[in-house]
């Protein structure tokens, strides 16, 4: 009973998938699409509310700071919206503002970078919810000698290339380097 119970369970931790990408090294699931993290070149809207004065747009610039009145440099490079939020909070009550209430938001995010087999290789604004699919359709769909089974993505906080499932579902982030390569045959 012991011996059959045992083979079942090992039977359902088995795939019944196809074999071929998988077996070369390429990872078979989409990317996880986390919390936002901002970086360099990300626009944002600050909102301080009841004082227009230090609300407005800014951008996260080439050290990871964003530079706001009374408060000056805030480091915003990793955090999350709410994350930042807070941090202007806390600056803003150390002598400035009493109590207050801080809003983040991106209005334009880093941009993608595609290269490789596309018509038009370079670099692409980002958008929200954007897949490798519509990134390739932006710069203008796959060449003849593409691969258009697996795509290979650098993210913007890793050293390394990934070679993913070419998928609907295969997420995109702000900052990427996506490389469509040659087909074989």
């Amino acid at each position: 009973m012991a011996l059959t119970l045992g083979l079942m369970v090992s039977a359902c931790g088995t795939s019944g998938g196809t074999v071929g990408a998988r077996d070369a090294g390429v990872a078979t699931q989409a990317q996880v699409d986390t919390s936002y993290a901002l970086g360099s070149s990300d626009r944002l809207r600050v909102t301080v509310f009841g004082h227009p004065t230090l609300s407005g747009e800014f951008e996260v610039d080439g050290s990871g700071s964003i530079s706001m009145p009374l408060i000056g440099q805030v480091r915003a490079l990793g955090l999350s919206t709410v994350e930042l939020e807070n941090a202007l909070a806390e600056s803003l009550s150390d002598g400035y503002v009493l109590d207050p209430r801080v809003s983040v938001e991106v209005i334009n995010y880093r941009p993608f970078y595609i290269l490789g087999e596309v018509g038009r290789p370079g670099e692409y604004p980002y958008t929200s919810g954007l897949t490798v699919q519509n990134a390739v359709a932006a710069a203008g769909g796959f060449s003849y000698r593409a691969n258009k089974r697996a795509v290979f993505i650098k993210s913007i906080d890793s050293n390394e290339e990934i070679a993913y499932d070419l998928t609907p579902s295969t997420v995109v982030k702000p900052g990427d380097t996506i490389r469509i390569g040659e087909r074989i045959f």
